[in-house]
């Protein structure tokens, strides 16, 4: 085998596509990305078996087609280290060449044969979704999961097709992310009412993959799993066992409260609260009054703060104790000048955050039990 590729994009692709390459496994031959070449395109493989990605390399030059198994961290440091614009990839009986400008490095080689295959995407029945707005759910929702969860299907994001509106919640039962989206289908016709989990590393790695916001994705729920195609990458994951929580019954719906924010100053306003927490005095008093959101943190080991926020509010005095991470963590995936709202029972119901968008955000309070 042999290709010639720009080294940037080498680069790109081999980085993405490690992402899925466990660090520890008993299967050693799983530390490898595969290189495919075949008539007009090259492929970069990569899998744990339970999430698999699929990434072809743009605009390479195959001399020779074939097949090859590279040692994952090896070359992403050939990668980052080489000078030059082009890279040169040969393989050999005796091994497998990388070559640059003024360096040229020889290493030993695997059976690619060995390497378990990764599903492709195929003409089946699916879903097809802009590439930015998956994008921007995927953000809105994936930090919101429990990767070290047990319990249910918290490691994971809810993806939920109904006709032409596509859903994604997650939780870790604290707080909990939820974003709705129009979608249409592509390919034979396909099943509604789907409600799968997708494991949080596949999630990470579809939203890492979607490099060009203005195409179409496509998307296929099959029994077990789930397949995304974008132009350059199809990607494959084993669905998360287990049920999900019924979100919807989490979602307050007798909201008395409501008290409008800008993104950026309210940040800003947390962040600024966060600094004076630690991990015994994590809570923030959120202390809403006419014209004004204070916020007073106190920690013993560390001093106390207050932060005042100017805010568009003449109701009543209400005092709700928060986990200032798990607002700032909403508020960042956020553009600054976006408006949201607020919505509140009491000091110790979930609290509601709102887009004009359809993203919907919920935070459970703290006890202010001292």
């Amino acid at each position: 085998m042999k290709i010639l590729c720009q080294r940037g994009t080498l680069t790109s692709a081999f980085q993405t596509v490690s992402v899925v390459v466990p660090t520890r496994t008993p299967k050693a031959i799983l530390q490898n990305v595969k290189l495919e070449a075949v008539k007009d395109q090259a492929v970069l493989i990569g899998t744990d078996q339970e999430v698999g990605i699929r990434y072809q390399i743009a605009a390479t030059d195959i001399q020779v087609p074939g097949e090859i198994l590279l040692p994952t961290n090896r070359v992403l440091a050939i990668l980052r280290e080489m000078h030059g614009d082009q890279v040169t990839i040969e393989s050999s009986d005796s091994g497998t060449w990388i070559r640059g400008d003024r360096a040229e490095y020889k290493l030993g080689s695997e059976n690619p044969a060995e390497f378990p295959a990764v599903a492709e995407f195929g003409d089946q029945a699916s879903y097809t979704i802009q590439a930015g707005v998956l994008r921007q759910m995927i953000r809105r929702t994936l930090f919101a999961t429990d990767v070290e969860s047990t319990r249910y299907a918290l490691g994971g994001v809810l993806i939920e097709l109904k006709g032409e509106t596509m859903t994604l919640a997650a939780t870790d039962t604290r707080r909990l992310a939820v974003i709705r989206r129009p979608c249409a289908t592509g390919g034979p016709t396909a099943a509604e009412n789907l409600t799968p989990v997708v494991p949080s590393k596949a999630m990470s790695l579809i939203e890492r993959s979607l490099t060009d916001e203005s195409e179409t994705v496509s998307l296929a729920i099959r029994q077990n799993d789930v397949l995304v195609k974008t132009s350059l990458a199809t990607i494959y994951s084993r669905l998360v066992e287990g049920r999900f929580p019924r979100y919807q019954d989490v979602i307050p719906t007798n909201c008395q409260i409501t008290i409008e924010l800008t993104t950026g100053s309210f940040y800003s306003a947390v962040r600024q609260a966060q600094i004076v927490t630690s991990e015994e005095s994590r809570g923030v008093d959120f202390r809403f009054s006419a014209g004004l959101l204070t916020m007073c943190s106190k920690a013993a080991e560390i001093g106390e703060s207050t932060v005042e926020l100017p805010i568009s509010y003449d109701g009543a005095e209400l005092v709700i104790r928060f986990d200032p991470r798990y607002v700032a963590d909403f508020l960042r995936v956020l553009e600054p000048e976006q408006p949201l709202k607020l919505e509140l029972v009491d000091s110790e119901s979930a609290a509601v955050f709102r887009t004009e968008d359809g993203y919907t955000y919920i935070v459970m309070p703290l006890s202010r039990e001292r």
